[in-house]
């Protein structure tokens, strides 16, 4: 999903509002916090940054299962962690995404729970 998200959020136009006024605005106005970024560079900024923080959270955990399983067994902190990033996105998607990144999410949520429970 990740690798998903990142290819359309610099390939495709799927991230940009169905109002183009609202694209214009985003591209010209600025953010309070700084004058030196647009809103629109910030939206793509933070797609981007979510995208990688996504694969990344894959790509560690799929290591760690394959190779060093003993570390997701018995509750322990990987364990914990992963499965709290995950409902945490989970609540995000429920409340401020759109359907598919919720279904996708509570998937993996659900094969992760799966998983620790095999090695349990």
């Amino acid at each position: 999903m990740g690798s998903v998200h990142l290819a359309y959020t610099f390939f495709s136009r799927k991230f940009h509002c169905r109002d183009p006024a609202v694209n214009v605005a985003m591209q010209s106005g600025a953010p309070r916090i700084s004058a030196d970024t647009s809103m629109w560079r910030a939206w793509t900024g933070f797609n981007a940054s979510h995208s990688l923080g996504a694969m990344l959270f894959g790509l560690v955990y799929l290591q760690l299962a394959l190779a060093h399983s003993a570390l997701l067994a018995h509750g322990s902190y990987f364990a914990l962690l992963g499965a709290a990033l995950l409902v945490a996105y989970a609540v995000l998607a429920w409340r401020y995404w759109f359907r598919v990144p919720l279904v996708g999410i509570t998937l993996a949520l659900g094969a992760y729970i799966v998983g620790l429970l095999l090695l349990g």
